[in-house]
């Protein structure tokens, strides 16, 4: 199969092909062709199942920004001999080629506060340079991604319909997830103000999702399939959920999830420098929010799978996404504890970079 995608792409046949990276939604290979390297990507439909509409979001920003920040550097898929951005195999699979960017690297966790400082102000950056492109015109490439209320409702009607075992099991989670309702209706509140602008949103902002060059510095953004408009705490709560700890919601020894100040302020530091002119004073209010939206929308997900008998998220042993749950609630419990001296915190980072 990859022979036919190659082909299409008009690229060596006979060529050097390795499996790469660590992706957990797409499959992805690096290509040598002569000198060049490239990155094939075979796109997961079952998840996006309108491929198209991530190919013509990211030729619509590639446009916008090529005309009007040319000096940004965004990495545009290869065109097929077409002049498509995806191509479709003879089994209905779908492919995308990017060019291989020489001297760079991902990582998987920060390795250190200035990683995550540098990943979040590359994620700043790319919603600052589109500050003015027609967001509306963007469509949707996974519908309700980040939609709070539609997770809730998903959690009750699991705690009424699902598993009567499970659902005994996590009574005292589920008891405590249902006190945070009030995040929910925070955010009810948050996207029926006028005060918070719907921007372009990358809404996956891991730091393996930023390209960085040898001395830790960022290039590029990757991963532009969940590009589409959203409200800048998807971008920063995916951050805080995933910089701020340094145990991901895989760990069972609770003991090793920590909530750390310096990788906190590392992602207000990098995010404020890009964004400090574009978010409202309410939107800075919502800053830890942010963290809170996140963590809680991910456990309430994970719970919900778990009562529901794991059909989506899957499982690598009985209790896997209990474990994530509980994870992910003892991660919010520590930001709760951290809430009011983390706000202060962006409010100082907020006033210097203001002046």
């Amino acid at each position: 199969m990859l022979t036919e995608v190659l082909q299409a792409f008009d690229l060596n046949t006979t060529t050097s092909i390795v499996s790469f990276g660590h992706g957990l939604i797409n499959n992805t290979w690096k290509v040598e062709d002569g000198e060049d390297s490239f990155i094939v990507q075979k796109i997961n439909t079952s998840i996006f199942k309108q491929p198209e509409f991530i190919s013509d979001n990211i030729k619509a920003i590639a446009d916008y920004l090529a005309e009007h920040n040319p000096e940004y550097f965004f990495c545009t898929p290869v065109s097929t001999i077409n002049g498509k951005g995806i191509f479709q195999a003879s089994d209905g699979s779908c492919y995308r080629v990017y060019p291989f960017i020489n001297r760079s690297h991902t990582v998987n966790v920060p390795q250190n506060s200035e990683e995550a400082c540098e990943a979040a102000a590359m994620f700043g950056r790319l919603t600052k340079m589109l500050r003015d492109f027609p967001v509306n015109t963007l469509k949707i490439t996974l519908p309700d991604f980040h939609n709070l209320s539609l997770r809730y409702k998903d959690f009750i009607n699991a705690i009424q319909n699902g598993n009567a075992d499970r659902i005994n099991k996590s009574s005292s989670e589920i008891s405590f997830l249902k006190q945070q309702k009030h995040i929910v209706d925070e955010y009810e509140k948050m996207i029926a103000s006028p005060d918070f602008k719907l921007r372009v949103t990358h809404h996956d902002t891991k730091i393996n999702n930023v390209l960085l060059d040898d001395n830790g510095k960022g290039i590029c953004v990757i991963d532009l399939d969940t590009l589409m408009p959203g409200y800048f705490i998807s971008d920063v709560g995916d951050m805080m959920r995933t910089y701020i700890s340094p145990a991901n919601e895989e760990e069972k020894d609770f003991s090793k999830i920590l909530m750390r100040e310096e990788y906190f302020t590392a992602i207000a530091q990098g995010y404020l420098s890009e964004m400090i002119d574009e978010l409202s004073d309410a939107e800075i209010n919502f800053f830890v929010f942010s963290g809170k939206f996140m963590i809680y929308m991910q456990a309430l997900r994970f719970l919900t799978d778990y009562i529901n008998n794991d059909i989506y998220y899957g499982r690598k042993y009985e209790d896997h996404n209990f474990i994530r749950a509980s994870n992910q609630i003892y991660l919010l419990k520590l930001l709760l504890d951290q809430e009011k001296n983390f706000q202060k915190l962006v409010f100082n980072i907020a006033k210097k970079l203001r002046g």
